[in-house]
């Protein structure tokens, strides 16, 4: 059948696609197809946004999204399964109306069980027009902003340790730019790895749009320190001779 996963296979069919990445909207749609699109396309990067808003059933339920915590952890079981070092970010609702302190204890559960190392967390706000915003909410600000809080913290921790886990390693990089901040020895640019981590490292600008190999040297709270592999070095002489 015509669906995203043979979309990718066309797309990494194509001359010269070195890397695909995507975003995904809803685990209802990450169907066993795609799921096993990453054991036959290499140039899928090990990295996926799958959005799962929050660790309890009940509350997942209320948000009507349509899925279990036991079936998204499914989901990322057998991705893992073809992709160990997969990396996972994902979205987090932090005090939707009724949530109590058990089911802000699932979702930090959660957080420890998948590993994600990134997120885009939020306190629930109500939206005019949606169901939501109808429901009873008598959890304090205070309290919400306080869980909010503890997601982050405790997926920050997840990040420093899945990025101090890279250090020592060889990542293929695609060089997108400059970097925002200036190195020692002046400006230097950035890349991203196949995990979507940035990395940043002393090069010419003759870089910009290639993949190269980095050894990783340091890992900072959100980015990594690489160095030239001796290929990416020889590259790098090469740009900049011509």
């Amino acid at each position: 059948p015509a669906d995203f996963a043979l979309l990718i296979e066309c797309v990494a069919a194509l001359p010269g696609i070195e890397r695909i990445r995507y975003t995904t909207s809803h685990p209802n749609e990450f169907t066993p197809r795609l799921i096993e699109v990453y054991a036959r396309v290499p140039q899928l990067a090990s990295h996926l946004h799958l959005p799962v808003q929050h660790g309890s059933d009940r509350i997942l339920g209320a948000m009507k999204r349509g899925y279990t915590v036991l079936q998204y952890k499914s989901i990322v079981r057998r991705l893992r399964a073809l992709r160990p070092q997969l990396s996972l970010s994902t979205d987090f609702i932090v005090g939707f109306p009724g949530e109590t302190d058990a089911d802000h204890a699932l979702t930090l559960k959660l957080i420890d069980e998948i590993g994600f190392d990134a997120s885009f967390s939020f306190v629930f706000s109500p939206r005019p027009g949606t169901p939501a915003a109808n429901l009873h909410d008598d959890t304090p600000q205070a309290l919400k902003l306080q869980r909010l809080q503890q997601v982050q913290a405790r997926i920050e921790a997840n990040a420093q340790r899945i990025a101090a886990s890279r250090v020592g390693t060889v990542q293929r990089i695609l060089v997108e730019g400059p970097s925002r901040r200036p190195g020692a020895q002046g400006p230097e640019l950035m890349g991203r790895t196949a995990c979507n981590r940035i990395v940043n490292f002393a090069g010419p600008a003759g870089l910009i749009g290639r993949m190269i190999d980095l050894r990783i040297t340091g890992a900072m709270p959100h980015s990594l320190r690489g160095a030239a592999w001796p290929a990416a070095a020889a590259a790098a002489q090469r740009t900049g001779e011509s």
